[in-house]
């Protein structure tokens, strides 16, 4: 390292030799967790009180595998699930739809009805463990599915707890997994968030996330940036509604990403909590404080993870989750070694919890709130985070807001240059990655892999098959004619009609299908 060149943290913020009182801009009050800006966290004892959920993230070929996972999980402490689907399901395809073929179960678990949901939480008592769905432009079906599976299993909406993914900007921005235009999309977030207010109020509704954008390459400051921005846009299409900002800001939650900047991904977190406490009380002019409490989920960086010397991916994972916590996060996801390759085996995923389990019981960093705050380095990145997010705020505002400023490209052009920038460093071994451009094996050694089942498709397609056939075409037909009239009516909340359409035995390709008539599909801007 050239000690005369400047050295700076993966956002450009350039960082000093050492640190001390004067080295912060503006004075530092002693703040109090628990209390407005909550840069300290947002509630008084943190983790004195509870831990974070530790929440692995499982979802396997079939229903039948992923039920199997998750009492595996449960049955090691796991304290919340959190699940995948596969990309058919995520783009609203059935599993016998002709474009499914070879994707079935491959990226997560296969839902194409009703019955492979029942199957999925099989056994598992839904009023008493909180489940994530990182599902997007499908959510409201998966939602819809969830919610009627628990009344199948006698427990009310109102009992359910956990959170659907639901932030579709970000798939525009990032992940691609969208399927219908912006407008529609969002209408149909504003429905779930609605819905869920009034009829299933410990869930929460939408989970609005940075993690995808920070993957594809964006810096810190980028994700906390542009995560805030899409959350502006969710929170004014409600607002219009003229649904009350106190209504529903207490479910709403957030997904980031940690990462190898140790000290400035806790600062992140951090500068989060104030820059989202004053956006909803100095922009929507929230008066409860909980509306104000920036609630996280945190996974690790899968990004980071290596195919070359698996074993050096649970250093990294560690590394990462214990920033998480010193950040405050609320529930956390550790990725597992062998990531990088393939569907985490069973060993790999309990080391994964365990890691968790180990910083939460054994190192002692939830014994005080907010460890490192105090520290003239910490409070420094925070400081400089929190001016550096407020401008690009700015910016995009004057753009007409998040959807006009993912229309024109920016955060897409924003992220392709960052990531360019990485990649040049990583061929220049300018940043090192150990393994892979230092310190590399000459014979590495294979490790043990997760292996899927070839038959899946063909079980799960021949299952499906004899789903359709064997339900009440007359009671399907109508719920199908009563969701495009609904969908037809900008006005009308489409969530009842997509909960009756499951009940009706309807499936998700098919209710996709009733959306693609009515609202079309996104063609992107393909620039050359």
């Amino acid at each position: 390292m050239n000690l005369t060149s400047v050295i700076k943290t993966d956002s450009g913020i350039p960082v000093r030799k050492v640190y001390k009182k004067n080295s912060l801009r503006k004075k530092t009050q002693d703040q109090e967790p628990g209390r407005f800006p909550y840069l300290r966290g947002i509630y008084p004892d943190m983790y004195r009180e509870r831990l974070w959920t530790m929440r692995q993230y499982s979802g396997f070929g079939s229903a039948e595998e992923t039920n199997n996972r998750f009492k595996f999980l449960l049955s090691h402490g796991q304290t919340g699930l959190s699940l995948a689907f596969d990309l058919p399901t995520q783009t609203g395809r059935d599993s016998d739809d002709s474009q499914s073929e070879g994707e079935v179960g491959r990226t997560g678990v296969a839902i194409s009805s009703l019955k492979d949901m029942v199957t999925c939480f099989e056994g598992i008592p839904m009023d008493k463990v909180s489940t994530s769905m990182t599902i997007n432009s499908t959510a409201s079906t998966l939602l819809s599915l969830y919610i009627s599976v628990a009344e199948l299993q006698g427990f009310s909406p109102g009992k359910l707890r956990g959170t659907t993914q639901n932030d579709i900007l970000k798939e525009y921005i990032a992940r691609n997994t969208y399927i219908y235009p912006p407008k529609p999309s969002i209408r149909l977030i504003g429905d779930t968030i609605e819905h869920c207010y009034k009829h299933v109020p410990q869930w929460y509704p939408i989970s609005i996330s940075g993690y995808h954008m920070r993957e594809a390459g964006c810096t810190a400051v980028q994700e906390l940036a542009f995560t805030f921005a899409n959350a502006i846009e969710y929170i004014s299409t409600c607002v219009d509604r003229g649904i009350k900002i106190d209504d529903f800001a207490q479910r709403l939650s957030f997904f980031f990403c940690c990462t190898m900047e140790f000290f400035e991904e806790v600062a992140k977190f951090r500068a989060a909590r104030e820059i989202y406490a004053r956006i909803m009380k100095d922009i929507f002019h929230a008066k409860n404080a909980k509306s104000l409490h920036l609630r996280f989920h945190v996974q690790t960086s899968g990004e980071s993870l290596t195919a070359q010397q698996v074993d050096n991916n649970i250093v990294r994972v560690t590394t990462q989750a214990l920033a998480a916590v010193l950040g405050g996060c609320q529930s956390l996801h550790t990725n597992s070694r062998d990531e990088a390759l393939a569907l985490p085996t069973e060993e790999s995923v309990k080391v994964a919890l365990r890691t968790q389990q180990i910083i939460g019981a054994e190192t002692g960093v939830t014994k005080t709130v907010d460890p490192v705050g105090g520290s003239y380095y910490i409070e420094s990145l925070t400081q400089t985070i929190k001016e550096e997010v407020e401008k690009y705020l700015k910016k995009i505002h004057r753009m007409g807001g998040a959807l006009a400023a993912v229309e024109r490209g920016f955060f897409q052009d924003e992220i392709r240059k960052n990531a360019y920038r990485l990649k040049k460093e990583v061929d220049a071994a300018e940043r090192i990655i150990v393994g892979v451009n230092k310190f590399q094996d000459i014979e590495g050694v294979e490790p043990k892999i997760s292996m899927l089942d070839n038959e899946i498709e063909i079980r799960q397609v021949a299952r499906l098959k004899d789903f359709k056939n064997n339900r009440d075409k007359i009671k399907t037909d109508a719920a199908i004619s009563a969701l495009q009239k609904a969908a037809e009516n900008p006005d009308e909340n489409l969530m009842p009609h997509i909960i009756n359409a499951v009940k009706s035995n309807v499936t998700l390709g098919e209710i996709n299908n009733v959306f693609k008539e009515v609202f079309g599909m996104f063609e992107p801007k393909i620039a050359f």
